[in-house]
């Protein structure tokens, strides 16, 4: 990883290569100064970390004093495959292993260690923030799904600990009714907002806004660590100087 904010202004912005397995992910984690907790971003089927939806609930978590880490699920090799056979972007085991391991990466880094942890998803990634928290347990603080595909997660939402919001729209009918039946199924502390006359990508004026919105207090009152971190760039880590 690379450290590109060399005035340590506010916000601590890394290049991020995340071990995986026999892959590697690339990353953009953002962290402001005095963050409690960091939010990492599970894309759907066919999006990336440059998603301009994604981009922007991005910034409003970040004004909320929440880090976080946006970066691709499948690497570049795997996309241009993907393209043509949209077969890994609904395989949401793998989906989900990629989560955890980019979970365990924020775990070991210097600035982001003591973080407490949550996840958005959207669409498929929904579902593989549902079963990534539902595997690590109360090591996970909170889950946010945009147009989630939670139903895609079956049975194990029921073992979710986490503080769990499911944002739908509400001309995005199936997904409405798939969301009520996921909702359903949870034992965490729960809450579901439908957006007034959006549909599944919340293109409407004003739609995307209230995602962001919503996901940033949801992360605010929900990733609480001990401090605000303050950490060293030497050691071989990065941070405020």
């Amino acid at each position: 990883m690379r450290n590109q904010n060399n005035d340590y202004s506010d916000l601590l912005e890394v290049q991020a290569r995340i071990p995986a397995g026999d892959a590697v992910l690339d990353g953009d984690l953002m962290i402001p100064r005095g963050a409690r907790g960091i939010a990492l971003f599970a894309h759907g089927s066919g999006s990336s970390r440059h998603s301009p939806r994604n981009m922007s609930v991005a910034r409003v978590i970040r004004e909320a004093g929440v880090g976080t880490l946006l970066f691709d699920l499948l690497t570049r090799e795997e996309e241009s495959v993907d393209v043509f056979t949209r077969h890994l972007r609904f395989d949401v085991d793998l989906l989900t292993a990629r989560l955890i391991e980019a979970t365990n990466w924020v775990a070991g880094q210097g600035v982001t260690r003591d973080l407490r942890i949550g996840y958005f998803g959207s669409s498929t990634g929904a579902a593989a923030a549902l079963m990534a928290a539902a595997g690590l347990g109360e090591r996970i603080g909170a889950v946010v799904s945009r147009g989630g595909r939670p139903d895609l997660a079956g049975g194990v939402a029921a073992l979710v600990k986490a503080p769990t919001l499911l944002i739908v729209g509400e001309r995005d009918d199936h997904v409405v009714e798939l969301n009520q039946e996921a909702y359903a199924r949870l034992r965490c502390e729960k809450e579901m907002r439908i957006i007034p006359g959006a549909t599944h990508l919340f293109e409407e004026p004003g739609a995307l806004e209230q995602v962001a919105d919503f996901a940033a207090q949801w992360f605010r009152d929900h990733l609480q660590s001990q401090t605000p971190q303050y950490k060293s760039a030497g050691g071989g880590n990065f941070g405020w100087r």
